[in-house]
């Protein structure tokens, strides 16, 4: 009979562990064509970290590009940080902002000004119901834009935010995009809690 670390295998049945930092399903939204904001909300509070990941195209019918923008809790006052780094083949940029009404993540989705573009990314909401201390989040993400632009690949980005609020505890997430556009139908967002 095989054994499988120590135990037979015949035995097995459902999970023998779970790793502490599994990832949950919560919820998946995908854009309609007609609105430019995806929010989640009723968030559970059982998570110690949130996640964020996409494939976005805005309707914006300039630049191959746009940006992927976070608002907590309906927060629209100015309490906001953000800070980007990023490279799109010709150079190496960066850029940061204090005292915002949202989270930018500089070219995080991609537009309908060239049809095949996509933005993509991943975005980790760390501490998400401390209620002691400021909410920061850190961004992975970019858009590729097949060679389409002479001279310009697409967007590599590293990027970081800061929600100034350290009484209240994220319940709900909303999600805009740069150029106040739709989110396309080929959008399609998930949230994930982290044990």
């Amino acid at each position: 009979m095989p054994i499988l670390t120590g135990v037979i295998a015949s035995s097995i049945s459902g999970h023998l562990w779970a790793p502490t930092g599994a990832y949950e399903s919560l919820a998946t939204a995908t854009g309609t064509g007609s609105s430019g904001t995806i929010t989640f909300s009723s968030i559970p509070s059982t998570y110690t970290h949130l996640q964020l990941r996409w494939i976005a195209q805005s309707s914006r019918a300039t630049y191959a590009d746009d940006d992927f923008n976070i608002r907590f809790n309906s927060d629209s006052g100015s309490n906001y940080a953000w800070h980007n780094m990023w490279g799109n083949g010709a150079g190496a940029f960066a850029g940061a902002s204090t005292s915002q009404t949202l989270i930018v993540c500089r070219n995080g989705a991609g537009s309908t000004a060239i049809s095949t573009t996509m933005g993509v990314g991943v975005l980790d909401i760390l501490d998400y119901t401390s209620t002691n201390k400021y909410k920061t989040t850190r961004f992975l993400g970019g858009d590729d834009v097949n060679g389409t632009v002479a001279g310009y690949g697409g967007n590599a980005v590293l990027a970081s935010g800061l929600w100034m609020n350290s009484a209240n505890a994220i319940s709900s997430i909303s999600i805009t995009n740069g150029s106040a556009t739709n989110w396309t139908a080929l959008t399609s967002i998930a949230l994930y809690g982290i044990k």
